[in-house]
């Protein structure tokens, strides 16, 4: 069954619909909230707002991601991704790391892993973390490791995880003996978090 197609321009002048998003920006700005700031993201790019606005709310992300990120690693407390606002913090500094990767940004997406890997609170996460890490630090480049690396072929839409890669074309265990190396050096760069822990 065809999705029936939204009318964006009807939409834009709907007062309802202008109210409600404005209401939404408002608490984005107010609550200083993640979650809905990935809301307000969807709707935006829905309605093909203009750029400045799109990238003004990516830059709310990131920066307010990596300031809570900041507390949490002082505080040694780490993401629950069963609360939607830190499963949008970790989503925000995982797509930065992505970004940082596909920029070929080796130290920064191997760091911004590597710190994901330590704080989310989902083993299955923090496996598919630290294969990023050591993919990074292997030499993938960002290209190899979507194309020959991640398994992005069966996203289920309705997993509020689904926009992390966590399913890869090789099994976990595999993939972490084969990179057995990486992940002693990985475990050496990650101590500085782990002796103020415990």
């Amino acid at each position: 069954m065809q999705e029936p197609q939204i009318d964006i321009e009807a939409l834009k002048k709907d007062e309802n619909f202008q109210k409600d998003l404005k209401r939404l920006e408002d608490e984005v700005k107010t609550q200083k909230s993640i979650d809905k700031g990935y809301k307000l993201l969807g709707t935006k790019l829905a309605i093909n707002a203009p750029e400045d606005e799109i990238n003004e709310i990516f830059t709310f992300l990131v920066n307010q991601s990596f300031d809570i990120l900041a507390d949490y690693l002082t505080q040694h407390k780490g993401f629950n991704i069963n609360n939607p606002e830190e499963l949008a913090t970790a989503r925000a500094i995982y797509e930065h790391g992505i970004q940082r990767y596909s920029e070929n940004d080796i130290k920064g997406a191997k760091e911004i892993f590597l710190v994901l890997h330590h704080t989310i609170e989902d083993n299955e996460l923090k496996d598919a973390m630290i294969i990023h890490a050591c993919a990074v630090m292997a030499g993938y480049k960002f290209d190899d490791f979507i194309d020959n690396l991640a398994d992005t072929s069966d996203i289920d839409e309705s997993d509020p995880t689904a926009f992390f890669i966590k399913k890869f074309t090789q099994p976990i265990d595999n993939l972490l003996q084969k990179f057995k190396k990486y992940i002693k050096v990985a475990e050496q760069e990650l101590k500085v978090l782990k002796s103020d822990k415990e």
